[in-house]
């Protein structure tokens, strides 16, 4: 029977970061490490956490600036934190093979750490990640272009127009609004889920992280990430998402990912997890068994994991 631990305390470069683990008595196979998307937290794994862990180890870390984590006005929010902070998670914390699972900004996230932990990632799971590719990072073309990106750029820059948006986005009728949006079933758009996005954005930081938004860097295209990742690749989609347009973005994810990746089609939309979690939770358990077994084929001198993540990349 899988049991959740109280939160241990845990920090990145001095800053506290918020975690929960889940595990059976006797484990199988490699450790979960799932990761969140924007404005999302530990709590948006609450229908997959106990399901995963009546079989593997399986911890939720909340990032920087996000959730129960802190929100420290003097860091650089973007990628290289993110991917830091999971690595050196997975090295001090987990210290054995994991399969890093995101969703949205946390699928990258996920994504550049398991580029950076080499042999200690077992597996990366993307559901409906974001990140540019690198074709999608060429300037605008053209005046008509370039004026609309650089006054739209200066009016967001603005403290003020930042103030009233991040107000207007933490309403909870707007919060309830955008999810039925991104939801193809509203049944899990519940008063539980509109409060655990709500609450982090009450703490004192959270505006001063928002504003941060609108300066990220857009990190290291995804087929350079991709043409680094050693380890196997699945990639579970909600197919409906209109944030991501993702049945485009999945041809573009096939022209790139490597050759032997999985991909699962869901009917749901950005947040495949908590919208249709008995099927993403049944894929991921089936993909992992397959995992399992292709280690257990090994010789045992491929199974002795890397000393550490290497933190020298990109």
């Amino acid at each position: 029977m899988a049991s959740l631990s109280d939160p241990q305390p845990w920090s990145y470069a001095g800053h506290a970061v918020h975690a929960v683990t889940a595990s059976p008595d006797n484990p199988v196979g490699p450790a979960i490490l799932l990761v969140h998307g924007f404005g999302a937290s530990t709590d948006h794994w609450r229908h997959n956490i106990p399901v995963l862990a009546q079989r593997h180890e399986v911890h939720a870390i909340d990032l920087l600036g996000f959730g129960r984590s802190a929100k420290p006005a003097e860091l650089a929010y973007g990628g290289a934190l993110w991917r830091d902070q999971l690595a050196a998670y997975v090295s001090e914390r987990i210290g054995r093979p994991t399969v890093l699972a995101g969703n949205s900004l946390g699928g990258f996230s996920a994504l550049a750490a398991g580029v950076a932990l080499g042999d200690l990632a077992a597996g990366v799971v993307l559901l409906n990640a974001a990140g540019p590719f690198s074709d999608e990072q060429a300037p605008p073309k053209g005046w008509g272009a370039i004026t609309r990106q650089t006054i739209g750029g200066a009016l967001l820059k603005s403290p003020v127009l930042q103030r009233l948006l991040f107000e207007n986005l933490r309403r909870p009728a707007t919060i309830r609004r955008t999810l039925h949006q991104v939801y193809i079933d509203k049944t899990n758009v519940d008063d539980a889920l509109v409060e655990a996005i709500l609450r982090p954005s009450r703490d004192p930081g959270a505006f001063g992280v928002f504003r941060t938004v609108f300066d990220i860097p857009r990190g290291q295209p995804l087929d350079e990430l991709f043409a680094q990742l050693a380890c196997p690749l699945l990639l579970l989609w909600g197919i409906r998402d209109p944030w991501i347009n993702a049945a485009g973005r999945r041809a573009a994810f096939q022209r790139h990912a490597p050759a032997a990746t999985t991909e699962v089609v869901l009917e749901a939309g950005h947040c495949p997890h908590d919208e249709v979690p008995d099927q993403v939770n049944a894929a991921l358990l089936e993909w992992m068994d397959g995992l399992s077994a292709a280690a257990a084929a090994r010789p045992a001198a491929d199974l002795v994991p890397a000393a550490g993540p290497d933190r020298t990349a990109a």
